[in-house]
């Protein structure tokens, strides 16, 4: 279906977005799956073409513009293309903001430019062992002591904990028994401060190119300086980026459920079982009339869903409906069609495989498919 969606100016960022996966990433992308992430070096260039600042204001050596539209399409074509941009969906869409919201003027001088230009990779250290959904059980603790703060605790499933160069650490600044959720703040933690140190790289079914790690916190003595925000408002400032967290997920989702169909629709013409292209069978174009039918109503939704957060009209609940619907939508068109590709589809030479194991942590990151539920039915007032 058509989208109007995008400008000119979006369309010729993609066309950037386009010339530089097909030239820089694709060819490598293999040897990168082996290594379990993406050079430093791309992530510079990266910077260079200006892809990585676009938010962020011109003084300070980004684009000044931030179009969320922009970050779309970054991702749309890296799906069309059948890879992943490693953490860079991570850090412009979910860190970045609370770097533009929260820093005062002394942090954007000390840090965006190096945001903008691809030297400085970050990670957000939310998740606990043992907390998982529940953010107001946060154990990590920041303790006053002078002109620092003193953090202790431990976080897990940290995407890009391996490479950043500044993490954001949630830690308890103080705590009221009657409201479990205030009294969290946020402390940007930095590469070589004593007692942070990054524990195992843990080892994942997919997404294979954005490193996931263990982070430890042992007495790491933070300048009061390093605090992003005000003290105790954390809890808040999560809650306001949740819609885009969540609206970028769904846009991942559909953009890889279309790649899926049209890697498949690829395969089953070439493909011939009992001397018949598998296209030409009638249970295989039923098969992808629906998921193309699936995909096009999940972007008529999205692009909706888009469009309200450009004009910061997107609620909570409606970004969870378009999470819920988007994900779960992926999940079925994708597992469709690897089952088209019959046990060829079982085997990682294929895209459609790593398209399944990328596809499956999507219902969960970001809020489970159960935690939108949850939204959604509040929203309905039950």
């Amino acid at each position: 279906m058509r989208r109007d969606l995008f400008t000119e100016d979006h369309e010729a960022f993609r066309q950037l977005a386009r010339d530089f996966v097909e030239k820089e990433v694709v060819p490598n992308y293999p040897e990168w799956e082996k290594r379990g992430r993406m050079p430093r070096e791309v992530f510079r260039r990266m910077g260079e073409l200006g892809m990585l600042g676009m938010a962020i204001p011109e003084e300070y050596g980004g684009g000044g513009n931030p179009d969320y539209r922009f970050n779309v399409v970054l991702q749309e074509e890296a799906a069309r293309a059948l890879v992943t941009l490693s953490t860079v969906r991570t850090q412009l869409e979910v860190i970045l903001p609370y770097f533009l919201h929260y820093a005062n003027e002394e942090q954007r001088k000390r840090w965006f430019p190096g945001l903008a230009s691809g030297e400085l990779l970050t990670a957000i250290a939310m998740t606990e062992p043992g907390t998982g959904s529940d953010l107001a059980g946060i154990r990590t603790t920041a303790v006053r002591d002078g002109d620092d703060w003193v953090i202790n605790g431990a976080k897990t499933f940290i995407t890009g904990g391996m490479q950043a160069d500044l993490v954001i650490v949630v830690a308890r600044t103080s705590t009221d028994p009657d409201n479990r959720r205030k009294g969290l703040s946020l402390f940007v933690v930095e590469d070589g401060m004593p007692g942070f140190t990054r524990g195992r790289e843990l080892e994942k079914m997919g997404c294979k190119v954005q490193d996931t790690a263990e982070l430890s916190f042992v007495d790491v003595r933070v300048p009061a300086a390093n605090m992003l925000g005000e003290e105790g408002e954390a809890f808040t400032y999560l809650g306001h980026n949740l819609p885009q967290e969540r609206l970028t997920v769904a846009v991942g989702s559909v953009a890889q459920a279309r790649s899926a169909v049209e890697t498949t629709i690829e395969y089953t013409k070439s493909r011939k079982a009992f001397g018949t292209p598998v296209a030409s069978f009638q249970n295989t174009k039923f098969e992808l009339a629906a998921c193309s039918t699936e995909v096009e109503a999940a972007q008529a939704m999205l692009d909706r869903a888009i469009a309200l957060h450009v004009e910061g009209e997107l609620s909570p609940a409606d970004a969870a409906r378009v999470k819920l619907f988007c994900t779960e939508m992926q999940a079925r068109v994708v597992d469709r069609c690897l089952q088209l590709f019959g046990g060829y589809g079982y085997m990682m030479e294929y895209p459609i495989a790593r398209l399944y194991t990328d596809a499956r942590v999507t219902r969960i990151y970001a809020g489970t498919s159960e935690v939108m539920k949850v939204i959604i039915a509040k929203s309905l007032g039950l």
